[in-house]
């Protein structure tokens, strides 16, 4: 049996050579282009961390504030800590964030952002009274969450005291001081804008007894916190129907009462 001839045995060997080798001139070229282009990126690298490091080009030179009302810009600065002089990259924004909730109280939400080339800037939100409690000749005012934040020698104009007057016993240890203010804050915020204006004091006799005393001697039973809007509804249509009465009882929202006209 005759083998294969010689045309056939030259196409399998180019078969099982595979394709030609590019030359070593080629293969340098290619390498070379690599080479550069690592060594472009590895610049370009460094001379980013150097504008964002160690140039003067972006470090921070001022720190601005907006929001505040009690605060003092100067007093939100000096909390923040913010480093002046160094990368602006490099300033660690909820470490600030961390500082002035902790060393301003009366700050209930801060942004901190920065403002390329050279600024940070922080954007205070701070906590509004609703009520304040008296602690000898001052004032701890409370926000509408319940947190007692700071403490005024003046009271707020426009805030009811709240005046907690609990008999101890039982009902005290069930509900304890902390929760009476919490109901008393819900009351606060429910309460007409209308009532509200003129409310100078929120009694609180226990968990399902908060009155209200409003300017001109009248009062207002409230009951306990539930079915404030209800409470508030039916307390505006009651004054309304009785304009000179002088004692208001919402404290069952269905079947309200009126006296002293």
């Amino acid at each position: 049996m005759a083998g294969p001839s010689t045309a056939e045995r030259g196409e399998r060997q180019k078969q099982e050579s595979g394709p030609p080798r590019p030359p070593l001139a080629g293969r340098l070229r290619r390498l070379r282009r690599l080479i550069i282009l690592l060594l472009a990126v590895v610049l370009a690298g460094a001379a980013a961390v150097w504008i964002l490091y160690g140039s003067s080009w972006l470090r921070t030179e001022r720190v601005s504030v907006s929001g505040t009302r009690v605060l003092t810009p100067a007093q939100v600065r000096e909390a923040a800590g913010v480093p002046v002089g160094s990368p602006l990259v490099s300033v660690d924004t909820d470490a600030i964030e961390a500082r002035l909730l902790r060393q301003l109280p009366r700050i209930d939400s801060v942004e901190v952002v920065r403002s390329w080339p050279h600024g940070i800037g922080l954007s205070v939100t701070e906590r509004t009274p609703v009520l304040i409690i008296g602690k000898g000749a001052k004032f701890v005012e409370v926000d509408v969450k319940g947190v007692r934040f700071a403490t005024v020698s003046k009271a707020p104009k426009g805030v009811p005291v709240l005046e907690l007057a609990v008999s101890k016993g039982a009902a005290a240890r069930r509900f304890p001081a902390d929760r009476l203010v919490r109901e008393a804050v819900r009351i606060a915020g429910d309460i007409p804008d209308e009532v509200a204006r003129d409310t100078r004091t929120v009694k609180v006799r226990s968990y399902d007894a908060v009155s209200l005393e409003l300017g001109g001697g009248r009062t207002v039973e409230w009951g306990s916190a539930e079915k404030g809007p209800a409470k508030a509804r039916t307390l505006l249509a009651l004054m309304k129907a009785d304009s000179g009465a002088r004692h208001f009882d919402v404290s069952a929202p269905t079947a309200p009462a009126s006296s002293g006209s």
